[in-house]
């Protein structure tokens, strides 16, 4: 078992975000969020940034939200990436268990919803592969953003029996709508 560290942040902190940057650029070479919106994300108290550490070095980094609906707290996870020389010796599985206890323990979150690029190319199958061994749940609406060219679907993770996808997925898309809204809202300030 990989002994890695969590460190989860509500507030912008530019020392541990330098040592994760490498890791969110690496895994995210274009369509990433700028560094700005994170921030303000961070400033809003919309998102929350996730360190994985092992060793004092940081290896995985996540972006992560929390919203509220009818049927109770989801977890968005917006981004998640491992350094390039750990994916696949299971360092994606153990730090996304580390949020997900957090996630539970800290806001009581009932499912977990992501979204993953709907394409047939081996990393997209990869991809979706990665987060099915993880018990998440791909749902068959395919959801067309107009500002990205790439369609996605969305996956859920029931923690709780009772956060399970009614429909075809459409409704999750709910959850990420709104929280992508949030995120790209100006600030008030």
């Amino acid at each position: 078992m990989m002994n890695m560290e969590l460190i989860t942040i509500a507030h912008w902190d530019d020392k541990l975000w330098r040592s994760i940057e490498p890791v969110y650029r690496e895994a995210f070479p274009s369509g990433a969020k700028p560094e700005g919106i994170l921030r303000s994300m961070l400033d809003r108290g919309i998102a929350h940034i996730h360190a994985g550490l092992i060793d004092g070095q940081a290896v995985a980094m996540a972006v992560t939200g929390i919203v509220n609906g009818a049927e109770g707290k989801r977890l968005i996870i917006d981004y998640l990436a491992v350094s390039r020389e750990l994916r696949g010796r299971g360092a994606g599985t153990v730090f996304l268990d580390l949020i997900l206890d957090w996630a539970k323990q800290t806001n009581n979150v009932l499912g977990v919803i992501i979204e993953a690029e709907s394409g047939s190319s081996e990393t997209h199958a990869q991809r979706i592969h990665f987060w099915e061994k993880n018990g998440f749940i791909l749902t068959p609406y395919v959801h067309q953003y107009i500002w990205v060219p790439e369609p996605y679907q969305a996956m859920l993770k029931p923690l709780e029996q009772s956060a399970q996808v009614e429909d075809n997925g459409e409704s999750l898309f709910r959850y990420i709508n709104n929280f992508h809204k949030k995120a790209y809202r100006p600030s008030s300030k």
